[in-house]
C-alpha cells in the first residue's frame, strides 16, 4: 500500500525508542492505579473495645483459635467474622528449644519411618505396598506387598523388619 492512498498515515506513524515505550507504560499504569477508587468496600472496621476484647481473650486463653473466640463473642452478642478475629489475635511467642532437624540428627539411630503406596494393577486391582526406611542408614529396611492390608499384616511386617533391638543402635534408654 502506498502512502498516497491515505496521506494522513504518515502523521500517525511514530518511531520510538524502547525506553520511551517503557516510560509510557509506566506512566499509564501509574495513572490507572491513581484513578482506581481506593475504598470500594471490604471488611467493615470494628470498634476499639472489640479489638481489645479479642486480644484479652486470646492472651488469657492461648490455646483458643479464631473459631472458638468468634463463638465466645457471639455468646456476648458481638457478631464478628472469624477472619477478623484471626487478624487481631495475639500471636503466640516463638517457641524456643531445639529445632526438628536437630532432634532428628540426635535420634537418627532410633528412628524409622513407614509409608504406604497404593499401586493399581493392569487388572484394576489395588496392591498395597508398605515401605519401611531406616534413617541412620538411609536405606529400605523392609518392603511388603499385599492385596489386602490389615492391621495384623502391618504389625507382622514391622516385627519382621526389626526382629531384635539391633535397630536401636548405640542409644541407651536406661
Amino acid at each position: 500500500m502506498h502512502y498516497w492512498f491515505c496521506p494522513t498515515i504518515l502523521a500517525s506513524i511514530v518511531i520510538a525508542k524502547p525506553e520511551t515505550v517503557i516510560r509510557w507504560h509506566r506512566t499509564g499504569f501509574r495513572m490507572f492505579w491513581r484513578w482506581k477508587p481506593r475504598n470500594i468496600g471490604g471488611r467493615p472496621k470494628i470498634d476499639v473495645e472489640t479489638r481489645h476484647l479479642i486480644r484479652k481473650i486470646s492472651c488469657e486463653n492461648p490455646l483458643w483459635g479464631a473459631r472458638r473466640i468468634t463463638g465466645e463473642l457471639l455468646k456476648l452478642g458481638i457478631d464478628v467474622c472469624e477472619t477478623t478475629v484471626a487478624k487481631y489475635i495475639v500471636k503466640a511467642p516463638k517457641r524456643t528449644g531445639q529445632p526438628c532437624k536437630t532432634f532428628l540428627d540426635n535420634h537418627m539411630n532410633g528412628i524409622a519411618s513407614k509409608d504406604f503406596a497404593i499401586v493399581p494393577t493392569i487388572g484394576f486391582k489395588r496392591l498395597y505396598c508398605l515401605i519401611i526406611l531406616d534413617h541412620s542408614r538411609r536405606c529400605i529396611v523392609s518392603f511388603g506387598v499385599t492385596f489386602h492390608a490389615t492391621s495384623e499384616w502391618v504389625a507382622r511386617q514391622i516385627t519382621e523388619a526389626f526382629p531384635t533391638d539391633e535397630f536401636l543402635g548405640d542409644t541407651d534408654y536406661g
